[in-house]
């Protein structure tokens, strides 16, 4: 999954913007060159550097090169509003509606990443790993 992809996804939900983004594992590719000819590449948000691109003095400033050049393997989208987290597995974000969810693939998921996530997301992680299922059912 590319950082940009958060620039247009809101929680299908209660429809946030923007979703939180921990990245767990992340692959750079050198080889990809930034073409575009206008900076930033992103609209509204840029979750490369978590920032809301209107908020920024200088948004032409902002890291679109760097950016590019990674994919991001391993993580997860969590929405602060209504609680539901979404995993990212080999590259691929799942989110899916609460019927549609592997309940234990992504609690499978979920313990594989959870020492992880306590690192990087301290403030969101208790919230998730504690909630039990892949998904809040208290908000349904």
């Amino acid at each position: 999954m590319k950082y940009r992809l958060m620039d247009v996804l809101a929680c299908p939900y209660d429809k946030t913007f923007p979703l939180r983004l921990v990245v767990i594992k992340r692959t750079e590719h050198p080889e990809r060159q930034y073409t575009w000819p206008r900076k930033p590449f992103c609209e509204e948000y840029c979750s490369y550097r978590d920032l809301k691109i209107k908020e920024h003095p200088k948004p032409d400033t902002l890291p679109c090169e760097e950016c590019h050049r990674w994919e991001i393997e391993t993580g997860v989208i969590y929405c602060p509003t209504c609680g539901r987290w979404y995993p990212i597995i080999e590259e691929i974000p799942r989110m899916l509606p609460d019927e549609l969810r592997n309940e234990k693939e992504e609690l499978q998921f979920l313990e594989s990443v959870a020492p992880d996530l306590r690192r990087l997301a301290p403030d969101i992680a208790d919230k998730i790993i504690n909630q039990g299922k892949p998904f809040n059912l208290s908000k349904k």
